[in-house]
């Protein structure tokens, strides 16, 4: 299938690994010129020659700590005319409210729900001007479907996704459109590290954390690309008409109402 995203370009936040990593290399594929920003820059330059060496398009990097806003009002500035936003840079901490500090909070909020917020308002301005964009913004199931054990994340993404239907609700009237998209569990390093303190919080022993992977849908977490064709597909104009929605990918977790839990068995 053409998605029609060849010379289009797009801004990856978080672009380094992950789910960041994967996405850039997807929209590579499908000819879009990057702009792909994180804080290491020598992960950002072999990703950049791995791409280049692979694909007829421009990659510009841009090293940058997204807690701070000025740096993301610098970041608008140069990927300037971008076509596609990714928001997916974020690394709000796990654990029950307990464990929590404030400042746990605030540093969390400051990379993720305060990014995403910041970032869109200053590429939205641009696109709202010319009259075409899309801004897809990579939020995460717990904000639709509670967890006491990753209170932070649960919270922040259930504003994220209320930020996501506001704005894309009215986004299209300026020929704008606003998605976002809530993965489950994934297989990245983020994850391992989430499930580690899971695995400390419930079994009291962080290296218990791959007994973890069984309870999962499938008995396996989602894959990186799994995620990432998902977003390729609702920054194309094949999803023209999808705006102010979040599209849920965790293999019915949110459904069933628990984040990991074990798989049923058949009754002979």
């Amino acid at each position: 299938m053409d998605l029609h995203l060849k010379g289009k370009t797009a801004l990856i936040t978080g672009a380094s690994k992950g789910i960041g990593l994967a996405v850039a290399h997807a929209f590579a594929r499908e000819g879009c010129h990057l702009h792909l920003t994180a804080r290491s820059g020598s992960a950002l330059e072999a990703i950049k020659a791995e791409i280049t060496a692979e694909h007829d398009i421009s990659v510009h990097i841009h090293v940058f700590d997204l807690c701070v806003s000025g740096n993301i009002v610098k970041l608008a500035q140069q990927a300037r005319g971008c076509d596609i936003l990714i928001n997916n840079a974020g690394d709000v901490p796990s654990g029950p409210i307990e464990s929590l500090t404030e400042a746990d909070w605030r540093r969390g909020y400051d990379l993720k729900l305060f990014g995403y917020i910041s970032l869109t308002r200053e590429i939205y301005a641009q696109m709202k001007a010319r009259g075409d964009g899309v801004i897809i913004n990579d939020i995460g199931n717990s904000g639709e479907n509670w967890d006491a054990n990753y209170i932070a994340g649960s919270t922040g993404n259930a504003a994220l996704m209320a930020f996501t239907k506001a704005l894309g609700g009215q986004s299209l009237d300026f020929g704008v459109r606003v998605v976002g998209v809530n993965p489950g569990p994934v297989e990245t390093e983020r994850m391992l590290k989430i499930n580690k303190r899971r695995a400390f919080d419930m079994y009291g022993d962080e290296s218990r954390f791959e007994e973890l992977r069984a309870m999962y849908p499938g008995g396996r977490p989602a894959t990186a690309d799994e995620i990432a064709d998902l977003i390729l597909f609702l920054a194309s104009p094949r999803a023209a008409y999808i705006t102010g929605t979040v599209v849920t990918i965790d293999g019915g977790i949110a459904s069933r109402g628990s984040i990991i839990k074990p798989r049923t068995l058949n009754n002979a």
